[in-house]
């Protein structure tokens, strides 16, 4: 187990890169069930949960969309929507004025300029109001298969910790990340750094004791190390309660979200 503050010789990018590499397979055993944590039937509802997933949960997002989405079920719907009334729907997810201010304008972005079909190109969806590189990057890997590194707040605070980047810009944080590893891995690497954001190597106190890849990490000792202790900070499945999504995969380990309202 590496020690907190112990003096160690500057690690080589080789190095590095091996390290990151591992921790990246430790993680897929980890979290063999990594999957993205908002609930979607289809490209359209999976860009509208992430636009709406902005500043708030992904399970407040899921407890959202189901009456969202049985109001305004297609992109010509929603862009015929009295702001007002989606409002009132998305109230819970905060920002609500703002976020129907984009939900509009990307739905009728989608009719007017796409056929009503979310795009699959990263260039075509940045043009969307509301929509930017980490949302595009989330629809493509997620929806049409498209490789992608999702660069959201746990993904950069976790390999920053890992010392895979130095960069606070999420574009150049993406950039250095995807030149460590194959293309192929780039969808699946985001779920499971996400995953363990969200679970175990929290932002303020990480469960350094309980963490299965900490002889691996440099930030070793930021968080809780004691075993008993740490894993009391344990979160959703991994701490025995239930996940984000009201609707999670088959092989989710842990129980559903409750509905909104249900607890």
């Amino acid at each position: 187990m590496p020690k907190a503050g112990a003096e160690a010789k500057p690690e080589s990018h080789l190095a590095m890169v091996r390290r990151a590499r591992r921790i990246n397979r430790e993680l897929a055993e980890l979290y063999p069930y990594a999957h993205p944590e908002l609930d979607f039937r289809n490209a359209f509802e999976l860009l509208v949960a992430t636009v709406l997933s902005a500043q708030t949960t992904d399970l407040r997002v899921n407890q959202t969309t189901p009456a969202l989405f049985a109001a305004y079920p297609t992109p010509e719907d929603m862009a015929a929507a009295v702001p007002e009334e989606m409002e009132e729907i998305i109230r819970p997810t905060g920002f609500f004025r703002a976020k129907t201010k984009s939900l509009l304008g990307l739905s009728a972005a989608l009719r007017d300029n796409f056929d009503g079909e979310v795009p699959g190109r990263l260039e075509d969806l940045v043009t969307l109001p509301g929509v930017g590189r980490k949302t595009a990057n989330v629809v493509l890997g997620n929806a049409f298969g498209v490789p992608g590194i999702t660069v959201d707040t746990h993904f950069g605070r976790l390999v920053r910790r890992w010392k895979w980047t130095e960069q606070e810009d999420p574009v150049k944080v993406e950039a250095d990340v995807a030149a460590i590893f194959p293309k192929s891995e780039w969808t699946m690497l985001s779920h499971r750094v996400v995953f363990h954001g969200r679970r175990i190597c929290h932002a303020r106190k990480p469960a350094c004791g309980a963490c299965p890849i900490a002889p691996l990490c440099p930030s070793y000792g930021e968080g809780e190390t004691d075993p008993e202790k740490a894993r009391k900070l344990l979160k959703y499945e991994m701490g025995g309660r239930p996940g984000q999504r009201l609707s999670p995969p088959p092989e989710y380990p842990g129980a559903p979200a409750p509905a909104l309202g249900a607890g």
